[in-house]
Formats: structure tokens, sequence, C-alpha cells
């Protein structure tokens, strides 16, 4: 029977608001979900994935108090650091994120473990987040052993400490300065009863650095402390808290590691090592563009590309194009797009960004083109 005018216009009106509220419904879950992302870790050793390619572990190893840390899809932040240990001795645990392998659980489609002679450059990324109310340092780790083991502890630990609060120190005792990666370090030697450490320990906090991995290799490899047939088995970045801690984040991580002059882990790029940058920028009262352009100067093709660099702080980057650029402060990773992926050799690659700025305006002192340094223009 053929309903009346009044009742179809009834049950139009009915299903609209049906539709309504299944759409504010969908609104709410999709809300529910997105402040849900979150994975938060308590489990002594408890560890997940992120971005599909690193591991972030809890780590939990010199106390028996509750440790608890939250993860997004960019690092993690420790929510709870119960429990404390004297400063003379170590800390209470290491939560860090890492690609590579530690103690048998190894990164998704790392290519790590990979021998140090066949290791072209490892570009790296990282960015901090700090409190006072702690005893801690903020470390970021690489791993070498004679042989390309993915369980256990490795030969040689080399430690960047990129901040340290309270009476802390590194293993051993300092053995005088060295530039390393354009920055100047103290560095220190010693053996923690289960491996040999060398640590380089930054004079003043460093919140975000984009740089090398190799560079640090080569001080283990001229210091004895390693050799060039040794093997890179994972690279880490977290903290060790010996009080508090709770508040400490890591906000950012990349990690590439290129083998044999080509593209390294799957997915990442490889090719020209050599590169020059351009950086033009328009500047007005707190807010700026900036339009950067980078020429391979090498006679091999880039295929594929990132470019590290730092923003100085106070800015903020609010939108880009031409390029995938994240995160929007401190250590910045601006990756191609699947159009403008490759760079002829004498070729140029043009994308560019807007952001905000608090004080004076300055620009990045330094850019990576796939973990090597470029000349700017």
């Amino acid at each position: 029977m053929r309903p009346s005018t009044h009742h179809a216009r009834r049950a139009r009106g009915l299903f609209g608001a049906l539709l309504t509220s299944l759409v504010s419904l969908a609104a709410l879950l999709t809300t529910a979900s997105a402040a849900q992302a979150d994975t938060t870790i308590c489990e002594q050793f408890g560890s997940t994935t992120i971005q599909g390619r690193y591991v972030v572990q809890n780590n939990r190893w010199g106390t028996s108090e509750t440790q608890c840390i939250s993860v997004s899809d960019s690092g993690f932040r420790i929510t709870q650091a119960d429990g404390s240990v004297p400063t003379n001795g170590a800390p209470k645990s290491y939560p860090s994120v890492y690609n590579g392998c530690h103690y048998t659980n190894c990164s998704p489609g790392t290519n790590l473990p990979a021998q140090l002679s066949t290791i072209s450059s490892a570009p790296t990324g990282i960015s901090y987040s700090y409190v006072g109310n702690a005893a801690y340092d903020a470390a970021y780790d690489i791993w070498l052993d004679p042989t390309p083991r993915t369980d256990g502890v490795n030969r040689t630990e080399i430690m960047i400490w990129f901040d340290r609060v309270g009476s802390v120190q590194p293993v051993g005792s300092a053995v005088g300065t060295a530039t390393v990666a354009g920055r100047q370090w103290q560095v220190w030697s010693g053996n923690n009863g289960s491996n040999d450490v060398l640590s380089f320990v930054a004079p003043s906090a460093i919140s975000s650095w984009n740089f090398d991995v190799m560079d640090f290799a080569r001080q283990a490899v001229s210091r004895g402390l390693a050799q060039n047939n040794w093997y890179l088995t994972s690279v880490q970045a977290g903290f060790e808290p010996w009080q508090n801690g709770a508040g400490l984040a890591v906000t950012s991580f990349s990690s590439t590691v290129n083998t044999g002059g080509g593209s390294g882990d799957p997915g990442n790029p490889g090719g020209s090592t050599a590169c020059k940058v351009a950086y033009a920028t328009n500047v007005w009262q707190g807010g700026f563009t900036a339009d950067v352009t980078v020429t391979n100067t090498a006679t091999s093709p880039v295929n594929g590309w990132k470019l590290g660099f730092t923003l100085p702080a106070g800015q903020q980057i609010t939108s880009s194009w031409s390029a995938g650029v994240s995160p929007s402060s401190g250590a910045v990773t601006a990756s191609s797009l699947a159009y403008n992926a490759q760079i002829a050799p004498g070729g140029q690659v043009s994308f560019g960004f807007q952001g905000s700025y608090g004080g004076s305006f300055t620009k990045p002192s330094g850019f990576s083109l796939n973990g090597t340094s470029c000349t700017t223009a």
C-alpha cells in the first residue's frame, strides 16, 4: 500500500533524524578513539611498535617500583616513575625507542645488524622534552659488537648524553674533549662490568638534533673500542632516570641505515651523498615562509630523499607543500613525495612551508640530505 504524503514525509524526517544521530555517534566514537589512541605500558619489559618500524620499550630493570609510559605514533612520555636509586650507581631504567635488535626483539623491517664497513651513512633525528624535578640523563645509545648478534649484551656501548640533571655521571672517567658531528663533547670512557662504554656528554642541554650515527661509531673505532668489521646492532633514544622522571618525553625519532652506498632500510632513501641547499625566507612579525631548494651535486641520482635540519627555538611549522615535513618543531625531516622523489645529477627539487616564531628570527644552521651534510647556497 502506498503511504500517504504525510506518512512519507514523517518517514523521511525520522530517517533524517536517525542519520544525524548516527553521524553524531560516529563523530563521538572517532573522537574517543583519537583520545584513546596512545598505548600505556606499565609491564617491566613491555614494548610496542610505532610507525610500523620502531620499537618502544618500558625497560625497567633497576627497581621494583612502578614505571609507566604513554606511547604515541611519534614517541613516548613517562607518565609514572616511582622509586629512586642512588645517583652514584646505575639508573633504575632506560625507557627508549629503537631501530634494530634488542634482546631478540627486532624492530619491523630493520636491516640491522649491519657491518660497519658496509654502512655509508646512518642518519637519525631525535627530539626530547625535559623536566627539572628528577635526576636523569637523556641518552642516545649506539650498540656495537664483533658478531651480528640480536640477543644479550653487546661488546661496546656508545652513549650520547643530550642532557643530564642531578648528580649523575657516565660510566668510567672523563678522558678529554672531542668535536664530533660539528659539536663539542666531554668524553668519558669505562666499563660497567658487562661492556665497554664510550660516552659523549653535551656541555648544555640539546633538545633536538639530526646527525649521522656513523660519526660516533668511527670515534669508537679510532679509540680501539670497535673495528670496521664489527656490527651496528641497534640505535636507541630515551632516558635513564635515577630519581622520579615523570613527564620526560621523546617527541620524535627517526633512524635510517644506508648500506653499500645505496638505499638502506626498506622504503627509505639512498643515492647521492653530495648536495647544496638554498633556504629563502619571507618574514613578518610572528610568522614566516621558507622556500627550500635542494641541488644534487653528485654524479649519481637520488632515489628518494630526506632533508634533515633543526628549526631554531621558538619556530613552529604550521603548513607545508611539495614535501612531508615532521615534526612541526625541533629536529625536522622533510621527505620526498611520489612525484618528486628522484633528483638527477645536477638537478634540483623544491619544497616550502609556513610557520610561526617568537623572539628574533634566524635560519637553520645546517642541512643533511639522507644523512650527509650539505653546503648552503
